[in-house]
């Protein structure tokens, strides 16, 4: 069974195969998670996301953020081996797609390329890659950025975070 980008149900079913807990994962990797998430939930996620890093960081870096992940997410999208398959933003698992998405994010913002370039071309075709990576290295520094700033005492239950 085909859903028309070449994947069949049971493989989409193996990307949503639970592997963890975002619990699990460092800052860099659980912000990539939740920002992957949130871009999948449309205009309400990202303006959520865009809401909780202004107040832990500022409204210049929540920009930087939002920019960086649409650029990275709609490449995925659009030049993607398959649809990236995620849970539900408030679900505490880490699905096997969302595991390989934050371990890229975070390899590229290490500056481990030839891995990052790896992981890469599990998301997208190989010759998409080399951009992928550079928005990757943007996204992560941004989302560590964001983690080591102290966040303001104010939350708002409904809003994604970061931390």
């Amino acid at each position: 069974m085909s859903d028309g980008f070449g994947a069949s149900a049971r493989g989409q079913k193996r990307g949503a195969a639970p592997v963890g807990f975002l619990s699990e994962l460092g800052p860099v990797e659980q912000g990539a998670v939740r920002a992957l998430r949130a871009w999948s939930d449309g205009r309400a996620g990202l303006e959520n996301l865009g809401r909780d890093i202004t107040r832990t960081a500022g409204v210049a870096h929540a920009d930087m953020v939002l920019h960086a992940l649409s650029n990275l997410c709609d490449l995925c999208a659009r030049h993607g081996r398959r649809p990236l398959m995620r849970h539900h933003s408030a679900c505490a698992c880490l699905g096997a797609d969302e595991s390989c998405f934050a371990h890229f994010v975070a390899a590229a913002a290490d500056g481990q390329r030839e891995d990052a370039m790896l992981l890469a071309t599990l998301l997208v075709r190989p010759d998409f890659a080399p951009s992928l990576v550079g928005l990757a290295e943007y996204l992560g520094n941004a989302l560590r950025l964001a983690a080591s700033v102290p966040p303001h005492t104010h939350h708002t239950d409904n809003v994604v975070k970061l931390h």
